[in-house]
């Protein structure tokens, strides 16, 4: 088991970052993060998660539009965006990822789209919880948000249609000056049980 340590990196001291230092992340971090969030666990190793890390001036001009008022000063501030999306056609790749299932491309291909992309959708959440974690355990910052146009964003960064974003996450290091004091959380009894 971890020590109390790690855990309270990944989760007990762990917050939302809002504001952030002037601190540049390498891509060679970015590409260490994705080594490790890759391990998530996903439908028959699916894998359908795709990220857009947008660090250039350039890149997070054309995400600002799509932001809500509230997100845009602390994501313009952030030294890395990560656009969390999902690919609708991720069975493609199926043959490489799952060589045990020959006909895995064929069969998911085939299966009704809502099926299919609520698949995709359900895999990629669980890999983007990856993502975070993986990020914190690097020493990483984060600051996952909702909080943007998503079929805006989709026409600016994914014009082809076929990724689909579903969250951002700001990485970096972050300012404990701006960090908001921790919200209540529910109570196992409140939230679980066992039977």
């Amino acid at each position: 088991m971890l020590d109390d340590q790690a855990l309270d990196v990944l989760f007990r001291q762990a917050h939302t970052h809002h504001g952030w230092l002037d601190k540049p992340v390498a891509d060679e971090t970015l590409r260490e993060l994705y080594e490790l969030l890759r391990m998530a666990p996903t439908a028959t190793n699916s894998q359908p998660v795709r990220l857009v890390f947008v660090k250039t001036k350039e890149a997070k001009d054309r995400l600002r539009p799509t932001l809500s008022a509230g997100n845009v000063d602390k994501t313009m501030a952030a030294p890395v965006t990560a656009i969390v999306a999902y690919d609708t056609r991720f069975y493609e790749h199926m043959p490489k990822l799952m060589p045990s299932w020959s006909e895995a491309a064929t069969k998911l291909a085939a299966l009704a789209e809502p099926t299919r992309d609520r698949m995709a959708f359900l895999s990629a959440t669980l890999q983007a919880g990856y993502l975070i974690l993986a990020a914190r355990a690097m020493g990483l910052d984060c600051g996952p948000m909702g909080g943007f146009e998503a079929d805006q964003l989709d026409k600016t960064f994914f014009p082809d249609g076929r990724w689909k974003s579903f969250l951002l996450v700001n990485l970096g290091h972050g300012d404990v000056g701006k960090v908001r004091p921790r919200n209540p959380r529910l109570s196992f009894d409140e939230a679980a049980r066992i039977e």
